[in-house]
């Protein structure tokens, strides 16, 4: 491996720090966005049933703050319990922007390093051709540096797709991913709403 990043040149080290950004993005993202971390699957009925026993208290409105994202949105609904039906909603998409926001954090980097390894690839591809043409002296070839020209530029194409194929895959994973958290977070806070104004049981 380390002879086939010396044969690649300098132009292939921009795109190992973006591996290594990609590859550490990716197991973050990875263990932020389990369903259990983002909306646990008890967590309404545990929360009706707090409110229905106890009602709306500084405790409930703690805990759940602290326990997830979507107890974020709960808890934030249940500080406007006492308001209309439409400032508790107006309530809930103002923290679910902001839970949102939090969910897409990094994603932004995961895109353009998507974006950019081609481009970096293409860099590599470029300073190899240059290296090629370098070679050209005299009208006499340098056999040596003509190779060495060769592998930077194909080595730093293959580079770049190779850190740019995985970068885009779970880009767009983890945007879906991000998408069907928070319409099913959007989903229990209705319930919830619903249930505060006495329109479900």
């Amino acid at each position: 491996m380390l002879a086939i990043i010396e044969a690649a040149g300098w132009p292939v080290w921009p795109l190992i720090l973006a591996s290594v950004i990609a590859v550490a993005i990716i197991i973050e993202r990875i263990y932020s966005l389990r369903t259990k971390e983002v909306a646990p699957s008890g967590l309404l009925p545990e929360t009706i049933k707090a409110y229905q026993e106890r009602g709306v208290s500084a405790e409930l409105v703690t805990n759940l703050a602290d326990n997830s994202p979507l107890g974020r949105i709960f808890a934030t609904a249940l500080r406007n319990a006492n308001n209309s039906r439409e400032i508790m909603k107006e309530s809930i998409e103002e923290s679910g922007r902001a839970v949102t926001h939090d969910l897409d954090r990094f994603l932004t980097s995961l895109g353009t390093i998507a974006s950019m390894a081609p481009l970096l690839g293409l860099l590599g591809t470029v300073v190899g051709m240059i290296e090629i043409f370098g070679a050209q002296t005299g009208g006499a070839a340098n056999p040596g540096q003509l190779a060495h020209g060769i592998s930077i530029a194909l080595y730093n194409t293959a580079f770049g797709l190779i850190v740019a194929i995985p970068a885009m895959i779970f880009y767009r994973y983890f945007r879906s991913r991000v998408e069907s958290l928070v319409v099913d977070m959007e989903q229990q806070a209705i319930k919830l709403v619903e249930i505060v104004h006495g329109d479900r049981k």
